[in-house]
């Protein structure tokens, strides 16, 4: 059975089923092609942070990230922007950036796990339709049917309820494989957020005066800044 026979016997809840397959593989695409750009070794990353820290050089440190686009770069980049401003404005500008970074990473998620519901009950709405036509089909011949009669009503139910079974299937394993991705990007940016703060209590003599202007710079309390950040506590959906 080829596949325009297979959407002409299944019934009018095909098209719809269709129409979720199609947007599973669009969402699918789209956020592989993102986490890809995503992933780094943010072991790396962090250790060639730090040797040019140790320069003190705040500007090198921002050339750095900014030849990067990574989301934990972006955290990184964020906090050293504001670096001159003091510890609550560093925690601020990173915790924001986290939250945008995981909301791109996140987008368009939601339609998968949309799907992954949506498409089995359409598919077993399809099936009971095409059984409530072999019911008529067989209330319409008194009875006295042949397997050839029935089969047009059968074939629409297994046909409907297989498509949306499938789809559906389909559909939750790609949210949730998709999540586990993003959910160890998270952990990642929450792992260099931590390491980040953590160095600039440490940081070099003479740091604060090549990234500040004023006579009064605000100082980087080490208590402070070294404490767990909560920058992507969130809940999965």
């Amino acid at each position: 059975m080829d596949p325009v026979e297979m959407m002409e016997k299944g019934g009018v809840f095909m098209w719809p089923i269709l129409l979720c397959a199609l947007l599973v593989v669009y969402v699918v695409i789209d956020r592989l092609r993102v986490l890809r750009h995503a992933r780094m070794d943010a072991g790396q990353f962090m250790l060639k942070l730090k040797s040019i820290y140790r320069h003190a050089d705040v500007n090198a440190v921002l050339t750095y990230c900014s030849q990067k686009e990574a989301p934990i770069v972006a955290v990184v980049r964020r906090g050293m922007a504001r670096l001159s401003e003091g510890d609550a404005k560093i925690r601020e500008s990173m915790e924001g950036a986290g939250r945008e970074e995981l909301y791109r990473l996140e987008r368009r998620l939601t339609i998968l796990a949309s799907i992954s519901g949506v498409a089995p009950m359409l598919g077993f709405l399809g099936a009971v339709i095409g059984m409530v036509k072999a019911v008529q089909t067989v209330e319409e011949q008194a009875g006295v049917v042949s397997a050839a009669v029935l089969s047009g009503g059968i074939s629409e139910a297994l046909l409907t309820m297989g498509f949306g079974l499938c789809v559906g299937i389909v559909a939750l394993l790609a949210h949730n494989l998709l999540l586990a991705r993003i959910t160890r990007i998270a952990h990642d940016m929450e792992l260099t957020a931590r390491e980040f703060l953590d160095m600039l209590g440490q940081g070099p003599a003479g740091f604060q005066a090549t990234v500040t202007s004023g006579d009064d710079a605000p100082s980087l309390s080490r208590s402070a800044i070294v404490s767990e950040p909560e920058f992507f506590r969130r809940k999965v959906t």
